[in-house]
């Protein structure tokens, strides 16, 4: 089968038609909105290029005018996809690059007609390209292997079109879009047909390395606080409390809420999830850097400080007791006071495992139940046991 131009569009169709497919097919499952932004543009390739096939029926307006202000079109689509991916805002002066290919049916038809016609063409698909490429840098976060390869498949499909400017301007070059004659015309039919295929796969990728990423979030978050999950603490305690030692020890602090039974019986579990949601917040803001924290379940939290000493502890301590009970008291009117009691066990040796840890100040937050609640409890466990009260 010979590879002329009108087998080359056929391709393209074919090609385009299942990208498009495949990409709608995607969204069902991930709902990325660049995936609509991406298919939509695929279709449009579709499109054009069975409208191109028209120009051997003598439709040159439609043939030529309209199937290349869909290939500018998708372009522009691939460009807001990515815009949409990055969570970049675009610009309306964007548009204007549809805008002037359409404005082009001014011109009057003249010899250098489709030189002109392609010069225009090539610059405006050339200057989107290239500008979706860079609003795919990595920014100090990867974006992952999909969208490196995007990036660049982008950067040279859009270096492409720049490269096509260049026989334009030389005298004497035969280019007739009418007929498809012209040796740019036909290397441009096959590097569509290789970019097409090299874009609709990095898009995948793009988007697959996203969907693992935020799977790979969602079984290490809490669905309602969003904070680490137990599992999750599980994983990343083991680096923090192996730099433990005598120089360095290590605090673990169990929270948790007074009388929560009260919360859920007189507001509703709404109003208790909007508790805990509120203490996960604080949490999260009085956290110190290096520090981990988590929900173990409930309304049981849990925090791993490392260089711990016995005052950082109860001023951390302290500091969500007052701003807990302050935050419950007005917001929810219960016949007792919703507080938090503290369990904390500060120690010098990597303990046996986190579970050990969290055995300890378990023990440690029921003497805190114990003394009256709305308390810290701290036990000693380095050289010097001594245990301390707040």
């Amino acid at each position: 089968m010979a590879f002329d131009p009108l087998t080359m569009l056929t391709i393209t169709i074919a090609l385009a038609l299942a990208a498009s497919l495949y990409l709608a097919i995607e969204w069902q499952t991930v709902r990325e909105p660049a995936l609509l932004f991406w298919s939509a543009g695929f279709a449009l390739i579709s499109v054009g290029c069975i409208l191109a096939l028209l120009r051997s029926s003598g439709l040159l307006l439609v043939g030529i005018w309209f199937a290349n202000g869909l290939l500018i079109t998708s372009h522009w689509l691939f460009f807001a996809g990515v815009a949409r991916f990055t969570e970049v805002r675009l610009s309306r002066a964007w548009l204007l690059a549809v805008a002037i290919w359409f404005a082009m049916l001014l011109l009057p038809n003249g010899p250098e007609w489709s030189k002109i016609m392609l010069l225009v063409n090539s610059l405006l698909i050339a200057l989107i390209t290239i500008r979706a490429s860079f609003l795919l840098r990595p920014r100090g976060k990867s974006l992952g292997a999909g969208a490196a390869q995007l990036r660049f498949v982008l950067l040279g499909h859009g270096l492409f079109y720049i490269a096509k400017t260049i026989p334009v301007l030389v005298p004497g070059t035969l280019i007739d879009l009418a007929s498809f004659q012209g040796q740019i015309i036909k290397i441009s039919l096959v590097e569509g047909v290789m970019a097409l295929m090299l874009i609709s796969l990095s898009m995948t990728g793009t988007v697959r390395y996203r969907r693992e990423k935020r799977i790979e979030r969602l079984a290490a978050r809490d669905p309602l606080t969003a904070m680490y999950n137990r599992r999750a603490l599980e994983a990343r305690a083991p680096k923090l409390l192996d730099g433990v030692s005598p120089k360095h020890p290590g605090a673990l602090l169990l929270i948790d809420i007074d009388n929560f039974k009260q919360v859920n019986d007189l507001h509703g579990h709404a109003a208790g999830d909007k508790l805990l949601v509120a203490l996960g917040e604080m949490i999260r803001q009085a956290l110190p850097e290096g520090s981990l924290a988590a929900r173990l379940g409930g309304d049981e939290f849990v925090i791993l400080l490392r260089d711990a000493s016995p005052e950082r502890i109860t001023n951390l301590g302290d500091l969500l007791r007052q701003q807990f009970q302050s935050a419950a008291a007005q917001t929810f009117a219960t016949p007792e006071a919703v507080t938090l009691s503290v369990g904390a066990s500060l120690f010098d040796q990597p303990p046996a495992s986190l579970a050990a840890l969290i055995e300890q100040g378990d023990v440690a937050l029921y003497e805190s139940k114990r003394g009256g609640r709305d308390s810290i409890r701290l036990v000693d466990r380095t050289s010097n046991a001594e245990p301390l009260t707040g």
